[in-house]
């Protein structure tokens, strides 16, 4: 789902609420976007890839993508107030757990054993 989507996607299905404002409701209805973020997660992304001094370019997968949306967004329920937006640490807390460093560490190793 592109990162846009969560803030028009209805969910529940059938309702007139997006997943953005199902997690974060008063936030969402004083102008919060998901999609205001995407370079917060992006950046978290970028730290995370060269922290783990992974090769080549980031490349996002759409796996690791969802997850840390997911997390961040049920992270975000607690914190939901009108004028809340995400701090960049919890876009950080998110990637660290949605498994994308473990994901590339291990394709990694089956195409370098492939490549054998």
């Amino acid at each position: 789902m592109p990162f846009g989507r969560y803030d028009q996607t209805a969910y529940p299905e059938g309702t007139q609420w997006s997943f953005t404002r199902f997690y974060v409701p008063q936030a969402f209805d004083a102008g919060y976007r998901l999609v205001s973020d995407a370079d917060a997660l992006w950046d978290a992304f970028e730290a995370a890839h060269h922290k783990a001094s992974l090769p080549g370019p980031l490349e996002l997968p759409m796996e690791s993508f969802v997850r840390a949306v997911e997390i961040l967004l049920k992270d975000s329920e607690i914190r939901d107030c009108p004028g809340y937006c995400p701090e960049p640490a919890l876009w950080a807390h998110a990637v660290r757990h949605c498994g994308y460093v473990q994901s590339r560490h291990a394709t990694g190793r089956v195409l370098v054993a492939a490549a054998l």
